[in-house]
């Protein structure tokens, strides 16, 4: 399970930059989101000393573009402009600090998931746990679709498992897969404190032996949906086990949704090759190129990708 890039800090500074102090933040250099063939288009962003430093209440400067308008205001930093004219100038929106409070003030976050987030955070590696938006997100899913039978690969204090099973009908059943015993404690307290726990079917250990287990068992295309947010370089497997666990279109496709996608930026970023990150930007690519599935790519939290069984 990896970080969000959304941290639940107390300062908003480390919205954008986990990694870096503030004083490194205003001491770093030029961010370019380089062109993606693929997809045809760029958005370019740069940050200064001096820019963060004029900007410092406003989150990373990014390229205007025609929208000159709003200099001298605080929105005019929460606009990324894409680059390409066939694009016709569109302003896209950039969560900067301030709007992101914002965001997070139009959550309806259940009191239990408030308690549960706010434990997770003493705990070592809280920056793991989903954004609260990540999870009404989540949820809203599940009810869209009806969805009655569920998998989460990757459970850690048991955030967005608990968001789910909250919304589940009385008959519905969650798989919950992590391999940390310890945060999977804290998480299955509070399901039984939600009212929940018979619900969800907890399953320590490896995440892909125990998918390739259910398949063994017979409960291909039983699972109307799930969630992945578990090691980075296993993301491929994880995918293509969830395939054979999702329904075929029959009343609706099976869904799943992937966390991380964009891995903090990083993907974008050719000068950045680390393992998980080339696991990712690899999987991306596959994704991109996969007609087994309809995809849909949302810039919240860390990144997600909703996958949608053709």
């Amino acid at each position: 399970m990896a970080s969000s890039v959304l941290y639940r800090s107390a300062n908003p500074w480390w919205i954008f930059f986990p990694r870096l102090s503030h004083r490194n933040l205003l001491t770093q250099c030029t961010v370019v989101l380089q062109r993606s063939e693929r997809l045809g288009h760029v958005f370019s962003a740069t940050t200064s000393t001096a820019a963060a430093a004029d900007h410092e209440r406003c989150g990373r400067r990014f390229r205007r573009g025609k929208s000159d308008n709003l200099k001298g205001s605080c929105c005019a930093d929460t606009f990324v402009v894409a680059s390409d004219e066939k694009y016709g100038d569109k302003q896209v929106i950039s969560v900067t600090p301030r709007l992101y409070d914002y965001l997070l003030t139009n959550v309806r976050e259940p009191e239990i998931l408030r308690e549960l987030r706010e434990e997770t955070a003493t705990m070592r590696g809280s920056q793991m746990q989903v954004s609260p938006d990540q999870a009404q997100l989540l949820a809203m899913l599940v009810q869209i679709l009806g969805a009655e039978r569920c998998i989460e690969v990757g459970v850690y204090t048991g955030y967005s498992s608990l968001a789910i099973a909250l919304v589940l009908p009385e008959s519905g059943h969650l798989v919950a897969c992590e391999k940390d015993a310890s945060s999977l404690e804290v998480a299955k307290r509070y399901y039984d404190r939600a009212g929940v726990l018979h619900k969800v079917d907890v399953k320590h250990g490896l995440a892909a032996d125990a998918l390739k287990s259910m398949i063994q068992r017979g409960e291909v295309d039983s699972y109307d949906f799930a969630f992945v947010d578990a090691e980075k370089r296993m993301y491929q497997e994880y995918f293509e086990l969830l395939l054979q666990l999702s329904p075929m279109q029959v009343r609706i496709g099976g869904v799943i949704v992937i966390d991380n996608i964009l891995w903090h930026g990083k993907v974008a970023d050719p000068q950045v090759n680390d393992s998980k990150t080339i696991s990712i930007r690899n999987f991306n690519r596959n994704l991109m190129g996969d007609k087994r599935v309809s995809i849909s790519m949302v810039p919240i939290g860390d990144g997600m990708t909703i996958c949608r069984k053709r």
